[in-house]
């Protein structure tokens, strides 16, 4: 039996004006194993990603199974959805032999997800800006903390886009465009301290508030304690804030502030390298007892 394990981080997109092009990859993580002739049930998201890799990799489809453990809760705005497709690709493609590459596996992924902000760090690390399918990638100082705050209840992505107008008016475009430009810049740099008061958005988060009522709240309160800023992670309901200093008394102020008795904080860093094989058995297989993907449906067991 053929069997690879991909460990692939959570990550925070949108940093507030960023939306659908800028993210950064945590040290949060999930573990996708593949297993090759071991046939098992498995979800649609990977049936997705199955048949996209053979039909992109050219190459006859076998069965596998899956099975995904690690510690990113499902639809908080954390890119847990990217892990999985992710994990699978890099699974397969190591599996199968091809040769695919790192950028091409991202963009069989971002098509999957239909936008590339959180499919761009899990691939690369660090903070990356995505314009589209190409990519630039910076690493982030471990000096840097990403402070979660994690609601108990989830939003859908495609609900939460519902909620966006068709327009916004000229000025506030034009202020997105600054303030996402200097967050760029800020990482770019390194000078973090440039982040202060950045994140700031007109595009999206004034909208999601629908869904997640208390953001002001606790955004001003992450600021008050000492947080570069904060901003909806993703679609949310999590909320990520930034910082230099005192990240457990900023955790504990951004608790207070949401009001909430059931959610949870984490402070994490940055992680640099992306989506990694962690273990690999791999056996020549005999090629003439190869067998058509025979896939069917079962939810991913995240634990």
């Amino acid at each position: 039996m053929q069997q690879i394990t991909v460990r692939v981080p959570a990550s925070t997109s949108n940093l507030g004006p960023g939306f659908d092009c800028l993210g950064v990859a945590l040290s949060l993580y999930n573990n996708v194993t593949v297993s090759r002739g071991k046939r098992g049930a498995v979800s649609g998201m990977v049936r997705d990603a199955a048949r996209k890799f053979f039909a992109a990799a050219e190459c006859r489809a076998f069965e596998f199974s899956c099975d995904i453990r690690g510690n990113i809760p499902i639809a908080r705005g954390l890119g847990s959805s990217v892990t999985v497709r992710l994990g699978v690709l890099h699974a397969l493609n190591k599996i199968a032999r091809t040769s695919l590459t790192r950028h091409e596996l991202f963009t069989l992924c971002a098509e999957l997800e239909s936008h590339p902000d959180n499919a761009a760090p899990a691939s690369f690390g660090g903070f990356t800006l995505a314009r589209g399918l190409e990519t630039q990638h910076f690493n982030v100082s471990s000096q840097l903390r990403f402070i979660l705050l994690i609601p108990n209840f989830e939003i859908a992505t495609n609900e939460a886009r519902r909620l966006l107008p068709a327009k916004i008016s000229r000025t506030e475009a034009v202020q997105n465009v600054a303030n996402a430009s200097a967050i760029a810049t800020a990482f770019a740099t390194r000078d973090y301290k440039k982040l202060c008061g950045r994140f700031v958005d007109y595009l999206h988060q004034p909208f999601r508030k629908k869904f997640v009522p208390f953001l002001d709240q606790v955004i001003e309160a992450a600021q008050r304690a000492g947080a570069l800023g904060a901003f909806l992670s993703g679609s949310g309901p999590a909320i990520c804030a930034i910082t230099l200093v005192s990240p457990k008394q900023i955790a504990g102020a951004m608790l207070r502030a949401s009001r909430l008795r059931d959610a949870q904080t984490i402070v994490l860093r940055a992680d640099n390298l992306g989506a990694r094989i962690l273990k690999s058995t791999i056996r020549n297989p005999p090629f003439g007892k190869l067998r058509v993907l025979s896939l069917s449906q079962r939810k991913p067991k995240i634990q």
